[in-house]
């Protein structure tokens, strides 16, 4: 069983972390400048997540790239 929860928690920091990079690719695409400070600041990346970002799947995307690494951590950890 603890196998399961590792690899669950594998999965769920990579889309986590693949959600993050959605965003930060939507910031260089807008703004060479915005991508920039979003990769140094991760205060200015919530920021434009929250009220810039434009997408179809907004907070889906938003929430996992936010909420779901401390999920893959309690999962590995436990």
């Amino acid at each position: 069983m603890e196998i399961i929860k590792t690899i669950l928690g594998v999965v769920v920091g990579l889309a986590s972390f693949v959600c993050w990079i959605i965003v930060l690719v939507e910031m260089f695409k807008d703004e060479i400048w915005k991508g920039i400070v979003g990769l140094i600041c991760g205060l200015y990346w919530l920021y434009y997540a929250l009220f810039e970002f434009d997408h179809e799947y907004k907070w889906p995307i938003v929430l996992f790239a936010i909420f779901g690494g401390s999920a893959a951590a309690g999962l590995i950890g436990l």
